[in-house]
């Protein structure tokens, strides 16, 4: 039997291959995948690639070879059990002559569930469950989301000076952040299947929204830039209408619809760039999954807040953030967070 440490470093490269591959997978889940022969040694490695492409043990079991047969293959999620665009990896990890698999997270639809119970019939050894919180707060979060809840993950991204103002009492707001933290955010866009501003942001900075490189050239990634215009005030030559990347405008009348439509579209991670308006319905519907703040070290006094009206009149009605990292980026401070507390008010008031 593989040596439980060699499992659990194969687990650890299997979740980094998965989070590796977020935003280009959608519908699918971006799953890592590492084959181990029989004694041990990775052999093989992969991760899911973008909708008709091959899922990640087909991947890793290509590159592992003749060498996967009587070894082990760990996986982020439990192996496919149906034909979609491509063939159970069921089968393919069955067809390498794989004696034992090991799972982060169970298959949870009911489409391509029973993987696990399929290998256990042809004698394979099944383990389900190594590092599974981890990668189910890691690069699965938003596949699982929209599974569970029927729409996207949302992430929501800021920058505000200490004081929590996006922008100077003249409206001005470029620049907040230095560019170190403009390049992560270049980065985190590209993990995402769309971006969503509203019109006012739109209008006020008129941006292009797309992913580009540190030297400023367009990067590969085209996330679907989306604007929620309800009153058609978007002009026609706003740069969200260049060829850059897909753009939809959309006059959906509330974050839930928006949400919806942009799940039919395939849309399983979503990065909320918009201004305190838009970002303060999103957080009163609890529709916002992760928070990532880039705090400047600069103080305002005057301007507009990092979030607008959430309704809260007291204390102990605050909406509570469990603070999941903090990084030095560049000279500025980035937290990255997630909302604590589910449900509604009244229940949010008890437990506080």
């Amino acid at each position: 039997m593989t040596a439980p440490w060699a499992e659990r470093m194969a687990m650890a490269r299997a979740l980094a291959l998965g989070e590796s591959v977020l935003g280009t997978t959608s519908p699918n889940p971006p799953v890592g995948a590492v084959v181990l022969a029989a004694d041990g040694t990775p052999v093989g490695e992969g991760a899911t690639a973008p909708p008709g492409g091959p899922h990640a043990e087909a991947a890793a079991l290509a590159e592992a070879g003749d060498r996967a047969r009587g070894g082990t293959a760990v996986v982020t999620l439990e192996p496919c059990a149906h034909t979609g665009r491509t063939g159970p990896c069921t089968d393919a990890l069955l067809a390498a002559g794989i004696a034992r698999v090991v799972v982060a997270v169970p298959e949870p639809t009911a489409l391509a569930g029973g993987g696990a119970q399929r290998l256990r019939d042809a004698g394979v050894e099944v383990e389900i469950g190594m590092e599974g919180p981890a990668a189910e707060a890691g690069a699965l979060a938003s596949w699982l989301t929209a599974v569970r809840e029927q729409r996207p993950y949302v992430v929501w991204k800021a920058a505000a000076t200490l004081d929590g103002r996006v922008a100077a009492a003249d409206g001005s707001s470029r620049w907040i952040t230095g560019d170190a933290a403009r390049e992560a955010v270049h980065r985190l866009r590209a993990t995402c299947d769309a971006v969503v501003v509203g019109s006012g942001t739109a209008l006020t900075d008129d941006p292009q929204l797309t992913v580009r490189r540190p030297d400023g050239s367009t990067a590969d990634r085209r996330p679907l830039r989306v604007v929620v215009d309800r009153r058609g005030r978007l002009p026609a030559t706003a740069r969200v209408h260049d060829d850059a990347a897909p753009t939809l405008v959309s006059a959906a009348p509330t974050p839930a619809g928006l949400l919806a439509e942009l799940y039919d579209r395939d849309v399983r991670r979503l990065l909320l760039e918009g201004g305190p308006t838009l970002a303060a319905a999103f957080l009163r519907e609890e529709l916002v999954d992760e928070v990532v703040l880039h705090l400047a070290p600069k103080l305002l006094g005057a301007g507009a807040p990092l979030v607008g009206d959430l309704g809260i009149g007291a204390i102990s009605a605050a909406l509570s953030l469990t603070v999941v990292d903090v990084a030095r980026v560049g000279a500025d401070v980035e937290m990255r967070l997630r909302p604590a507390l589910r449900g509604d008010r009244s229940d949010r008031d008890e437990r506080i």
